[in-house]
C-alpha cells in the first residue's frame, strides 16, 4: 500500500476513518428552534413534527400535494420573460432569468395547468417565491390571465396557490404593473360567468399579488402564520414611526381582522377545497 493510502493503525490493528453524518439529514425548525428530522418534515408535507410550522415547498411539491396523482396538465409551459427595457442591475435580466430556470427548473414564477382534486377537475395554478421571489411579471400575468380564460370557458373551478414576497417584478417596470390589472380583470369576467375561485395564501403573500388576484377569491384560505401584506412590517414601521400590533400581517391576525376566511393546515387543504367545490355546487 502506497504511503498515500495508507489506513491509520492502532494497537487493535486498522483503524477505519470516521463516518460523518450526511448533510442535509437534519434542519433547524426557524420557529421552535428544535432540529428536526429533514425525512420526517417531507412526510408531513413540509411541515415540523414539533410545533406544525409550515416550511417553504416548490411548484412541483405543491401540485403533488393538493391535486390528484397524475392528473396535471400543464399548459403555456413554454413561455420565457422577454426584456422591454433592457434592465440591468448586478447582471442583465436576460442573464438572471436564465440563471433562475437553470436554478428552479421553472421557466418563470408561475406554473397553470388543469388537474383533479379528489375526482373534481379544477384549473390550478401556484406561484414559487424560489423564481425571483415569486414577483409577477409578464409571464406571471398571462399565464394566470389564460389559466383564469380557460377556467370560464370550460366552467371549472380556479384554484391559485400564491406564494409570493416579489410583488410586481420592477425589472419589467409598468408592464409589470399592468398585470394587476389583466388578471383582476379576467377574474372579473370569470365571476360573471358564475365561477368559483378559491385563493390560497401561503408564506409570504405580498406586494402586487396580495394587491390583486390573491386578494379576490370567493373563498381565501392561508396557511398558518403565513405573512400577507403589501409593503412589509418593517418598510411600515419605518414610514409611519409606531409600535406594529402583534401578530401584524399574519394569517391569524388577518383572520380575526376578515381579511381572510379560513387557516387551513397544509395536511387538511385538499380535503378543504373538495368541500367548498361541493358546497358551492361547483
Amino acid at each position: 500500500m502506497s504511503a498515500g493510502h495508507s489506513v491509520p493503525l492502532d494497537k487493535n490493528g486498522p483503524r477505519r476513518p470516521k463516518r460523518g453524518v450526511p448533510e442535509g439529514l437534519w434542519i433547524k425548525c426557524p420557529d421552535c428552534i428544535e432540529t428536526i428530522f429533514r425525512k420526517e418534515a417531507e412526510q408531513q408535507l413540509g411541515t415540523c413534527p414539533v410545533c406544525d410550522h409550515h416550511f417553504y415547498v416548490n411548484a412541483t411539491e405543491r401540485i403533488r400535494q393538493v391535486l390528484d396523482e397524475g392528473t396535471f396538465e400543464e399548459v403555456f409551459g413554454d413561455m420565457s420573460a422577454a426584456d422591454p427595457l433592457q434592465f440591468s442591475d448586478k447582471k442583465t435580466y436576460r442573464d438572471r432569468i436564465v440563471a433562475e430556470q437553470k436554478r428552479t427548473g421553472l421557466t418563470d414564477a408561475a406554473v397553470v395547468g388543469t388537474g383533479m382534486i379528489r375526482a373534481r377537475r379544477v384549473a390550478f395554478g401556484v406561484t414559487d417565491s424560489a423564481f425571483i421571489m415569486g414577483s409577477m411579471g409578464g409571464v406571471v400575468g398571462e399565464k394566470l390571465t389564460r389559466l383564469i380564460e380557460h377556467a370560464t370557458e370550460q366552467g371549472l373551478p380556479l384554484i391559485i396557490v400564491s406564494g409570493s414576497g416579489g410583488g410586481a417584478r420592477m425589472h419589467e417596470g409598468i408592464l409589470s404593473l399592468m398585470q394587476m390589472a389583466k388578471v383582476s380583470a379576467a377574474l372579473a369576467r370569470y365571476d360573471e360567468a358564475g365561477g368559483l375561485f378559491i385563493s390560497v395564501l401561503t408564506n409570504p403573500t405580498m406586494g402586487g399579488v396580495a394587491a390583486s388576484f390573491a386578494s379576490l377569491g370567493d373563498i381565501i384560505f392561508a396557511e398558518p402564520k403565513a405573512l400577507i401584506g403589501f409593503a412589509g412590517p418593517r418598510t411600515i414601521k419605518a414610514t409611519i414611526h409606531i409600535e406594529l400590533p402583534e401578530g401584524f400581517q399574519t394569517s391569524e391576525f388577518l383572520l380575526e381582522h376578515g381579511y381572510i376566511d379560513r387557516i387551513v393546515r397544509r395536511a387538511d387543504l385538499k380535503s378543504e377545497i373538495a368541500r367548498i367545490i361541493d358546497y358551492c355546487g361547483k
